[in-house]
């Protein structure tokens, strides 16, 4: 469908719908909150998706939360909401929120501007540099998140910290064996919006079977570039059988939470081929695997990866062009891997463990529901 077009039926949407979510939240933040101190989260959603579905990184954030802190759809006294995943009408949300005296906490990941998102990405960054302005707390998601934040949202109102995305590092662990580096599996993971990650993944893997001739590449994740996800698949499989390497690709497609552990277990490095990349989960829950990467040093990555958990590709700063991690290093990189390969794997594990575990993070999560909820400043 016609981008334009899509874009007037989603704004026709919008307004059609909006009269039923005012009604709808007004009834649910109708009263005043009482400053309990046990926090009742509502997330924005009625029910949230089970790990068994396809989701993103946002709703993940969202389940990882919800285990300790349930979705409380009725007299809700807090709301959560992650900006790669707001609910349709999040403003209203907010406004009858704040209205009952409900706290506001908003988890920022990336925006949007010129180099990745071209025309229109004022427009996209509008709901979001509002809410952002808003929340009584903001949780970004790296560093590279706040510098995006305030140089295209502006400024928050309320506290904020750098809260890395986390890992379970129970349910994301390495696997008993390590599978043979006679074959080493490369793997690309995660939602490719733009065919250059694949792409650059390809041309690293054919320079990678110059010295490991049983390397492969696994393609996990949809690709969304194209018109679906056959004419992606169609597009990579050109690709690769110009570069000569048709017959070294392994792909799996979409995967689940539940999937995910068991994927990355088959692999040996994951190469991050992301440019300015916010905060990418998936190296998170790589590196609790045990698999080390190889990655565009840029956005928040490096932040994740750290000095010795895999090697990164400089590349510089631009908000106006993207900048793909240069191939021969990509290449280079996997290979120096692969070399000492049980020291990075230790090394990713380590990382997971001691910077990246999901405890801290909940505990973090705990401090500020339960001062918000009473009334109090973030600790």
């Amino acid at each position: 469908m016609n981008r334009l077009v899509q874009m007037f039926l989603n704004d026709a949407y919008r307004l059609y719908s909006r009269p039923a979510s005012i009604r709808r939240e007004r009834a649910r933040w109708g009263t005043q909150v009482g400053k309990t101190g046990e926090p009742r989260v509502y997330y924005g959603m009625e029910h949230l998706p089970r790990r068994s579905h396809l989701l993103t990184g946002g709703l993940i954030k969202c389940q990882d939360l919800q285990e300790w802190f349930p979705n409380v759809v009725t007299a809700p006294n807090l709301l959560y909401l992650v900006s790669s995943a707001p609910p349709l009408h999040a403003d209203v949300m907010v406004h009858f929120a704040r209205q009952a005296g409900a706290g506001f906490v908003w988890n920022q990941n990336g925006v949007a501007y010129p180099a990745w998102h071209g025309r229109g990405w004022k427009r996209a960054n509008a709901p979001m540099a509002r809410l952002h302005a808003l929340a009584d707390h903001v949780f970004y998601q790296s560093h590279f998140c706040k510098v995006a934040a305030e140089t295209f949202l502006g400024t928050c109102s309320g506290r904020s910290e750098v809260l890395h995305n986390p890992v379970d590092t129970d349910q994301f662990a390495p696997a008993t064996a390590v599978p043979s580096l006679d074959t080493p599996i490369l793997l690309i993971a995660g939602s490719h919006h733009f065919p250059y990650r694949i792409e650059r993944a390809l041309d690293t893997l054919q320079r990678v079977l110059k010295t490991r001739p049983g390397a492969l590449l696994m393609i996990a994740g949809q690709c969304r570039w194209g018109k679906s996800e056959a004419a992606c698949q169609d597009e990579i499989r050109a690709y690769a059988k110009r570069l000569g390497i048709e017959t070294r690709l392994l792909f799996i497609g979409a995967y689940t939470q539940g999937d995910a552990p068991l994927m990355f277990q088959r692999a040996h490095v994951l190469v991050h081929t992301q440019y300015n990349d916010a905060c990418p989960r998936l190296v998170v829950e790589a590196m609790a695997c045990g698999i080390p990467v190889a990655y565009s040093a840029t956005g928040g990555t490096p932040e994740l990866v750290g000095p010795d958990a895999g090697i990164g590709v400089p590349g510089p700063l631009d908000w106006e062009h993207e900048h793909p991690p240069d191939v021969d290093g990509m290449a280079s990189a996997v290979t120096r891997i692969l070399d000492t390969y049980q020291v990075f794997r230790a090394n990713a594990r380590r990382r997971a463990l001691d910077h990246l575990s999901l405890s801290p993070w909940i505990e973090r999560h705990a401090s500020i529901f339960t001062n918000l909820a009473a009334g109090l400043p973030a600790p």
